[in-house]
């Protein structure tokens, strides 16, 4: 989970943002952009919540970079690309994986692997927060969240592309637990290109994205 940046109401800002580099809030959020211009968008709600949860932390500090885990704490898989390797697919299982496939290819399908999954992984989290849907597409639908959401299905996928079947994999991957996220807790994302003005607390950057909690 590209076109240009949407932006609603910041006072000084035009940038995509799920989450801050530091300041205080102006208007709601804007969200993460993807490899095509797609964007990840916070209600003003979930942005409130969230940076009232960062204040009581590390405000302004942001969290030392996490790595991906070592090998052997992923069971009999010698690295990520193994494992994606061995699930190359073009159909998913259910519509809960095709909700997260759809939004790593659309979001992140440019990127490495270990970025792709990082991603995916944001949607995982925020189906077990308590804070958004529980569900991954429930995730992905919410109102005003993926701007390359249609209503309630997607734009055309090129499923043969090796692009979808990367999505598809590092879907299983991260929803069956068999390769550790480099940053496993995260809940928000931006580009690195954008710097937004948002007081959470940094976790990591994966390819072209840094990620917040």
């Amino acid at each position: 989970m590209f076109r240009s940046l949407k932006v609603a109401s910041l006072a000084a800002i035009s940038c995509l943002a799920v989450a801050g580099i530091g300041g205080s809030v102006a208007a709601p959020a804007f969200g993460a952009a993807g490899a095509d211009g797609t964007s990840l968008i916070l209600p003003a709600s979930v942005v409130e919540a969230a940076s009232a949860e960062a204040q009581s932390a590390t405000e302004y500090n942001f969290i030392p970079e996490s790595n991906a885990a070592e090998p052997e704490s992923q069971g009999t898989a010698s690295s990520l690309a193994a494992l994606v390797a061995d699930n190359l697919r073009t159909e998913t299982q259910d519509r809960e994986e095709e909700c997260l496939a759809a939004a790593t290819y659309f979001e992140a399908r440019s990127e490495p692997l270990e970025g792709q999954l990082a991603v995916a992984n944001v949607i995982l989290n925020r189906a077990k927060s308590g804070r958004f849907p529980s569900s991954m597409c429930g995730v992905v639908f919410q109102p005003s969240q993926f701007s390359f959401v249609r209503g309630k299905g997607f734009p055309a996928i090129a499923r043969n592309s090796r692009d979808w079947r990367e999505a598809v994999a590092i879907a299983r991957v991260a929803r069956e637990g068999l390769w550790e996220a480099p940053v496993s807790n995260a809940l928000f994302f931006h580009a690195r290109r954008v710097s937004p003005r948002w007081r959470l607390a940094r976790v990591g950057a994966v390819g072209d994205h840094i990620f917040y909690r």
